[in-house]
């Protein structure tokens, strides 16, 4: 496994850092250790919630419980409308995962003093404010996605690339190279912006001013959540459908 590892490492996809880093060193390769320890807290407070809401389950739900089950109905219905009644529930899991990781990610950036942990190097932030992970979650959503096409439509899910006219085939393979490209800046750039403004005006005026726009921070963070899961859920309809297959069924 090391040595696997070990030869990513031997081609750096860039020379240009910007900023202190706390690594954590594994053979030859070096990974970004503020982003695990933010990225672990966030999937404990997930899990405790879960298991806290599932533990005792009551037949009218509350507390937790109820907090628990909005967010899962409403996950349920943010896939049936972007995969339809018939192909929604098997991706209500890694939709919902997206959404809600997402969504604790960048309020745990809003919400919680990161920079008041000291480290030997480098500082805490929210684990999307690292363009690391928004690469990574792009990349898993290009693999559901690939991987919807391939299940539903086997080897039809190449017509794509050729539909309506060869001609296209670049375009449409320069497709699947923006996708994930543009929900990962997409989501790194809001957030890191977000991060940026409310820092300069903790610095500038540091009580009144800046609790409008963490607020608003607060309310951007949800969005953005909700923006990628819902291209999410388009991507895999379209990779199942196809350019010329139906429309999901409306309710």
């Amino acid at each position: 496994m090391l040595s696997v590892l070990n030869a990513f490492n031997s081609f750096p996809l860039a020379a240009l850092e910007v900023g202190h880093h706390f690594y954590w060193q594994l053979g030859n390769l070096k990974i970004h250790g503020q982003v695990f320890l933010t990225s672990w807290f966030v999937i404990s407070i997930l899990v405790v919630a879960s298991i806290a809401a599932t533990r005792n389950a009551q037949r009218i739900p509350k507390g937790i419980q109820n907090l628990m089950e909005y967010a899962l109905e409403f996950i349920r219905d943010l896939a049936k409308n972007q995969l339809g009644e018939k192909e929604y529930r098997p991706w209500v899991p890694f939709i919902g995962t997206l959404f809600l990781f997402i969504f604790v990610s960048n309020w745990s950036g809003a919400l919680i003093p990161w920079k008041l942990i000291r480290l030997p190097s480098g500082e805490l932030a929210a684990p999307t404010n690292d363009i690391n992970t928004t690469v990574a979650l792009a990349l898993l959503t290009s693999l559901a996605y690939f991987y919807a096409g391939f299940s539903k439509r086997g080897l039809g899910y190449f017509k794509k690339y050729i539909e309506p006219t060869p001609v296209l085939l670049p375009i449409a393979i320069l497709e699947d190279f923006t996708k994930p490209l543009s929900l990962s800046f997409r989501l790194f750039g809001n957030i890191l912006a977000d991060e940026l403004v409310v820092a300069v005006l903790v610095l500038l005026v540091p009580l009144f001013v800046p609790l409008p726009v963490m607020a608003l921070g607060l309310f951007t963070s949800a969005i953005q959540a909700l923006v990628f899961a819902t291209l999410a859920g388009a991507y895999i309809h379209e990779a199942m459908e196809g350019h010329g297959g139906d429309e999901h069924e409306e309710h």
